[in-house]
């Protein structure tokens, strides 16, 4: 018999976590499986084999998609035609739900199994897509446990899996151990962690505004220490022409290539573009000011759309501001350095916080990758 082949497309760093931890899961119970499709390094390094990169799909906001759209589009042309001559047993979609629900639509209607893993974010904005979610997949992976009571009223089969992140971070975290593996000072130093987003066009909205917040936390903190976790090359050289175009040079900050979770481990207080970093900091324990910019035009769509008041995960999961969230005009390196000098000096609101984010976490370790994997077999010819 042939081997199972597997298809999947993840289009971020985070896609690319999810899918790698659900390929060496899928591959302990199929080692014979093929993967193949569009994924990133991570998925790459577990066995699989990317037609295209996931940084093709990598771009975020309304503006910066309509400039990439005809690339964008005719890439999913090209990899639909190739799927259906190719039929895989299963495709999964890793989020990216505006790329891949088009593409499980017309997939399933071929035939084809499809799982989309990673529920959209129907609980924040553009409610409306529940309906459509269930036409075009077989089987909805969702990572929160209030989202599976969201497609109630259709016919989706939806798994409650939890987040990877929670079964692969420590409960509890030691931040002097963190601060050694970096090569940084004791504990009697401020550290922050500032983390302006893994695309190059966040970090080109965020980096001039993250870099003005760590002057004015300078000022406040004279002794104060600043790590940058980057993804790649180019958002590293993106944050760094700013430091030089704000005359920042004497600040101290410190570059990094990855190491996103030693730094919310080593820092006091970190200051985050939203996204999935908002939980990596919460699960790290690490106290946070949730931030983020995008074109004008970007947010006034989103802001038509938006139906919850808060965008950062840790809140969403707590249903309530347990953490700071300045947003487009709201976020000035006045209101962010503020926000995060309370941070640190408060230890009543740190003790707390670290209280509910262990809850958080406990919560979230599901096994998340045996439980997809699970899910996905009961999908597969037997």
């Amino acid at each position: 018999m042939s081997p199972l082949r597997i298809a999947l497309v993840a289009g971020e760093a985070s896609g690319d976590l999810l899918a790698a931890h659900l390929i060496d899961a899928l591959k302990r119970r199929l080692p014979n499986a093929e993967f193949c499709g569009i994924g990133g390094p991570k998925m790459q390094r577990a066995g699989f084999n990317a037609w295209w990169p996931a940084e093709t799909l990598a771009v975020r906001g309304y503006a910066e998609v309509l400039r990439h759209y005809r690339k964008i589009t005719s890439v999913r042309r090209a990899l639909l035609k190739r799927l259906l001559a190719e039929k895989p047993d299963v495709f999964i979609g890793v989020d990216a739900p505006d790329f891949n629900l088009w593409l499980e639509k017309r997939l399933k209607r071929a035939g084809i199994p499809t799982v989309h893993y990673v529920s959209p974010s129907v609980w924040a904005w553009r409610g409306g897509r529940v309906r459509r979610i269930a036409q075009s997949v077989n089987h909805l992976l969702a990572l929160f446990p209030f989202e599976p009571p969201l497609y109630e009223k259709t016919d989706l089969s939806v798994t409650y899996v939890g987040h990877p992140l929670a079964d692969v971070l420590p409960l509890e975290v030691s931040r002097s151990e963190a601060r050694e593996r970096l090569g940084l000072p004791s504990s009697a130093t401020p550290v922050f962690a500032l983390l302006p987003g893994s695309r190059q066009s966040e970090v080109r909205f965020m980096a001039a505004l993250f870099i003005k917040t760590a002057g004015m936390l300078r000022a406040r903190f004279p002794d104060a220490l600043f790590l940058v976790p980057l993804v790649s090359r180019e958002t590293r050289n993106n944050f760094e022409n700013e430091i030089w175009a704000q005359g920042a040079q004497e600040l101290p900050i410190k570059l990094l290539f990855g190491h996103a979770q030693d730094a919310f481990a080593a820092c006091d207080a970190a200051l985050v573009a939203s996204g999935t970093a908002t939980l990596e900091a919460a699960l790290l324990k690490t106290p946070m000011v949730i931030t983020y910019r995008m074109s004008p035009w970007s947010w006034w769509l989103m802001k038509r759309m938006h139906y919850q008041p808060w965008v950062g995960l840790p809140n969403i999961l707590a249903g309530s501001f347990v953490v700071p969230e300045f947003l487009q005009d709201d976020a000035t390196p006045e209101n962010l350095a503020q926000a995060l000098g309370n941070l640190v000096v408060d230890t009543e609101v740190r003790k707390r916080l670290t209280h509910l984010f262990t809850d958080m976490h406990r919560q979230l370790r599901q096994n998340t990758a045996e439980k997809a994997a699970g899910a996905i077999l009961s999908l597969l010819p037997q």
